[in-house]
């Protein structure tokens, strides 16, 4: 069954399902008045309504009364936000997927749309956290506009709200949505001093180390007059994500291998280059010691009835200090399992044997399941990185009720968010020997056989050593100010400015083969000590094999050698974006086929200029670039809700949005050649003039509420998404095309020939259409003590289409589904979480599908003191990167291949909060 049918048969499920609540609605009037609490405040029935269940009819409650398409999740108390972490408190929420690391949420997608699409905001201003990944795959050290939300730790916040649908009065620039972040204020609490602690401690089955955490909030309200909040969060916590990795996939010709035992098809498949070979064949561990702090401090000033000062200040630290091991195939060409020394090795080359292939086994895609080697290379690498992620935020709101009727709010505020790598080093060694790799069992998983011992020290010599440190800069000042009108109950006019300048900058430093004099000068690796034996470490950590690595600072020692970098000039680059924008809304009140209605219609325009600067490599030598370009635009919406009943309203949304696209796609870095022999120019660069994606968005939706925290939901969404950005490459173009000052390259003219230019360019069209149901009740009706139940669910199915062409958008899984189970009495609780991803693509391959299993309990000793219990992906979970591959680039027919399968462990944390 295809996305599209299924879409609409859970469309069609959905209108059944809708129809028939509103026909049992009379029948279930009696549960309804049974949750009902009575005018003293006492409960009907002997049901608890707090924790967990209390923060859902708490969110229910904004949501239902919410003019635009939301959801929203708040803290069950001081300090005691649902889950341990932001992201994974938001994958219950219909619509909202996650991805994880080290086991721990990380990103959010929306509707379909990647991270990059979902803008986040912290007390009102926009967040753009930096990315850190221990991986290359997942995109270390790139830069966009997603948000990591294992930044913080979620003890700092008391709400979190999705915009799913546009309004004038949002700031521009989240296609998908907005998730929005509150830190707690003195105000939100009753007049006098409040405070909280947390603290917990755990283990991870994959580290097996004491793992801890802590919170703590003091608030004082001076009878709403003044008040004054600090909250501190810290954490230590050691993870791991091991298994087996490759590079990619590829074609090889075994020209210098010797393939005499094959049959006769097999050898000329084999030495025509025609199979295609797994690259790197490695097992794999990423380890990182993680420390986490936050501190969030609020003033509150109310110096007159009417007016309230809030200053919100917020800082935080990540820290990760990793190892990555891997044992490998990794040959001069290919690092496929046929690979040959590598070039600066010290075995002299007359004395190599060259590699034999003994047999093999491949699919109808002539990709290798399964290959006996001997005399194939190995290399093993030991990386070690310190990631620094530091935040800081502060934010002057003011909220001025100036009359009855006119109310006048705005914030001026600033972050600054950094992301360092003062070092990122590896050392490899390389080894020979013999090799089994067989991917018949799980084409995700390869089993390798060793035929020589990965153990012993006096297999392997030294190879080489990298250096590599990256520095990378996010700011943002923005102001902005509004004005409600209330003309009468029923009508009122808002208006707004706002500013907001954002600028991200990066640079990096690299050292590689630090060593290669000695080995060109025939010294390196012909030593006997130069076997690693005064330096190795035996790595004992991955479940299928051990293996030697290297100790990094004796290993220095050993050689003399001190850490330098070169900067690396091409590299660098800055972008700034000021924007400008306005708006103008009416919030309204009225009836329509004798029904109320409410909502909101506006207009919201912006004006973008943007400064882009980097350096372009031209010949080896580099030469700096700056380029300002702008582009404006406006944004009309509209958003209603149509009460059918006192429990039953229907909504509808329609306006126009945009994205802005990625700040690498901006940077102008790259390269100008010009190869004099052939008289060939080639030119690579970012592209400053890129425009905003803009999409037309639709939504339509109906809700039924009841009980204490009951609601049943169901919506369709529709997005027109235009302006897409692709690399695109032309050919025999003139010069002046690229835009570039004729200077930089000597002899070039704006008639030149260039032969190849490659640049990101706006092409690409996309329609995505979805449907979300979602669900959540207390099973009250059933007897004790089975009354204490409830169930929070949700499914989104999501098609998608790019260019008419049939290929679904980046990072978009088509199937989301998340379901809690919970039971809470006045003394004790827990619940159960499984949320389930479904397969998405990324460049050049994708994740397969995920269900991740979470569990969380409590007992209320006393009113003030309660223990925990959490559990985090209880199933350990497999998280699987596939990449395409098929011979002449066409990766639409290739077969999925494994890129990478770790997993990360069971982690279990018992702790205690106290409340005073």
């Amino acid at each position: 069954m295809s996305v599209s049918q299924k879409t609409l048969l859970a469309g069609v499920a959905c209108g059944v399902l809708s129809l028939s609540l509103i026909h049992a609605a009379p029948a279930l009037a009696q549960t309804e008045e049974a949750n009902k609490v009575s005018p003293a405040g006492e409960e009907a029935q002997e049901v608890v309504v707090r924790g967990f269940r209390k923060s859902l009819g708490q969110a229910r409650a904004l949501k239902r009364n919410s003019d635009i398409v939301s959801d929203v999740i708040v803290a069950e108390d001081m300090a005691k936000f649902p889950d341990l972490n932001l992201a994974e408190s938001l994958q219950r929420l219909p619509g909202v997927a996650i991805n994880r690391e080290g086991g721990e949420g990380r990103r959010v997608s929306l509707r379909g749309l990647g991270p990059d699409f979902t803008r986040v905001q912290l007390n009102g201003m926009e967040v753009l956290g930096n990315v850190d990944s221990p991986m290359d795959s997942r995109g270390q050290t790139s830069r966009d506009r997603a948000f990591d939300f294992n930044l913080f730790a979620s003890d700092l916040f008391n709400k979190v709200d999705v915009k799913k649908s546009f309004s004038a009065e949002q700031d521009e620039g989240g296609m998908a949505g907005t998730v929005g972040l509150y830190t707690a204020k003195p105000f939100d609490y009753k007049p006098g001093l409040k405070g909280a602690f947390s603290l917990q401690g755990g283990t991870n089955s994959n580290t097996e180390d004491f793992q801890k955490r802590g919170a703590a909030m003091l608030s004082y309200n001076h009878d709403g007059k003044f008040g004054a909040l600090i909250s501190v969060a810290y954490g230590e916590r050691q993870t791991q994500e091991q298994g087996y990795n490759t590079y990619g996939a590829g074609n090889q010709k075994a020209l210098a291998a010797n393939v005499s035992k094959l049959s006769a098809a097999d050898q000329a498949l084999a030495t025509a280059g025609l199979l295609v070979f797994q690259r790197g064949n490695r097992l794999s561990v990423w380890g990182s010691d993680q420390t986490r702090l936050g501190i969030t401090t609020a003033l509150q000033w109310r110096p007159v009835e009417n007016l309230t000062l809030t200053l919100d200040a917020l800082h935080g630290e990540f820290t990760n200090k990793r190892d990555e091991l891997h044992l490998a195939t990794r040959a001069s060409v290919g690092s496929t399992v046929l690979g040959t020394a590598m070039t600066h090795s010290g075995i002299p080359a007359s004395t190599q044997k060259a590699p034999s292939l003994n047999s093999i086994q491949y699919d109808q895609y002539y990709s290798v399941l399964y290959a006996d080697v001997d005399n194939t290379v190995f290399a093993t690498e030991t990386r070690r990185q310190k990631a620094e992620n530091t935040f800081d935020q502060m934010v002057l709101t003011a909220d001025w009720q100036v009359s009855d009727t006119l109310n006048i709010n705005g914030h001026v505020g600033k972050e600054k968010s950094t992301y360092d790598l003062p070092y990122s080093d590896k050392f490899y060694m390389e080894a020979f020997g013999g090799l089994i790799t067989d991917y018949t069992q799980d084409p995700y998983y390869g089993r390798n056989t060793y035929k020589w011992d990965t153990t012993d020290p006096n297999n392997y010599r030294a190879h080489e050593i990298d250096f590599f440190s990256s520095y990378q800069t996010t700011e943002l000042e923005n102001a902005e100010i509004n004005a409600a009108y209330a003309y009468s109950d029923n009508l009122t006019f808002k208006a707004g400015l706002s500013y907001r300048s954002f600028a991200n900058s990066g640079r990096q430093y690299t050292n590689d083969d630090v060593l290669k004099s000695e080995w060109e000068n025939g010294t390196w690796g012909t030593r006997p000590d130069d076997k690693v034996n005064s330096y190795y470490k035996l790595f004992t950590g991955h479940k299928d094999q051990s293996w030697v690595i290297a100790d990094f600072d004796k290993a220095l020692n050993y050689y003399g050698v001190t850490r330098t970098v070169n900067w690396v000039r091409n590299a660098d680059y800055s972008v700034t974006e000021d924007t400008n924008a306005a708006y103008a809304q009416v919030d309204f009140k009225s009836a329509l086929f004798g029904k109320p209605v409410r909502g909101n219609a506006g207009l919201r325009g912006y004006e973008t200029e943007l400064t882009t600067s980097g350096f372009l490599s031209v010949k080896g030598v580099t030469t700096p670039v700056s380029v300002t370009s702008s582009y404006s635009g406006t944004l009309p919406a509209v958003n209603a809700v149509m009460e059918l009943s006192e429990n039953i309203q229907i909504r509808a949304a329609a306006a126009q949005n945009l994205n802005r696209p990625p700040l690498t796609a901006y940077a102008m870095n790259g390269t100008v050649s010009n190869d004099t022999t052939t008289n060939t120019i080639t030119v690579s660069t970012g592209n400053p003039n890129l425009q905003p994606y803009t999409s037309d968005e639709f939504d339509l939706g109906i809700e039924w509420y009841f009980g204490r925290v009951g609601m049943i939901t169901g919506g369709v969404f529709h997005k027109d998404i235009d302006n897409l950005v692709v690399s695109e490459k032309k050919t025999n173009v003139p010069y002046s095309s690229t835009g570039l000052p004729t200077d930089l390259v000597a002899g070039v003219t704006g008639s030149s020939n260039v032969a190849e230019y490659t640049r990101p360019i706006n092409l690409n069209n996309a329609k995505l259409t979805g449907l979300e149901i979602s669900a959540q009740t207390d099973f009250v009706f059933l007897p004790a003590p089975f009354n204490n139940l409830g169930m929070v669910a949700n499914v989104t199915f999501i098609d998608s289409d790019v260019n008419d062409t049939g290929v679904p958008l980046t990072g978009m899984s088509d199937v989301n589904h998340n379901l809690t189970i919970y039971y809470e009495t006045a003394k004790w609780g827990a619940r159960i979480s499984e949320n389930f991803r479904s397969d998405y693509p990324i460049d050049s391959g994708g994740f397969a599908s995920t269900t991740y299993v979470d569990a969380a309990a409590f007992w209320q000793v006393t009113p003030s003191l309660r223990l925990t219990l959490d559990g985090i992906n209880l199933t350990d979970e497999k998280e699987i990167q596939y990449n395409s591959f098929w011979p002449g680039g066409n990766a639409a027919r290739g077969a999925k291949r494994l890129w990478n399968t770790t997993t990360s462990g069971r982690t279990v944390f018992v702790g205690l909060n106290w409340q005073f």
